[in-house]
């Protein structure tokens, strides 16, 4: 999984990008097939803004979270994707036991 992390007005110091490395890794847990993440974190007045692309079998998944804390913006934009590739992984799952199905 390859992760792009982009500062606006802001910069990107190494706990901060540990800390979304840490947290992002937790999707990986989930669904594998998860190949690219694109996350941006931006600073306007008090707004603390996360946002980031998952991308996925030719797929995008699209999440933010404004919070007045940038830790805590994180937390709510990986709780968001962590919801979306779960509902994801489950529309792909095949639920049927058989093929050999009666009506």
């Amino acid at each position: 999984m390859q992760t792009n992390l982009t500062g606006h007005h802001i910069e990107i110091t190494s706990s901060l990008r540990g800390y979304v490395t840490d947290k992002l890794e937790r999707l990986e847990r989930h669904f594998d097939q998860v190949s690219d993440i694109h996350v941006i974190l931006s600073v306007e007045k008090l707004r603390h803004k996360a946002e980031a692309t998952l991308h996925f079998n030719g797929e995008k998944v699209y999440a933010d979270d404004i919070e007045e804390d940038m830790y805590a913006a994180i937390d709510g934009l990986v709780d968001k994707l962590d919801r979306q590739v779960k509902k994801h992984k489950e529309k792909i799952t095949n639920h049927h036991r058989g093929s050999n199905r009666e009506l």
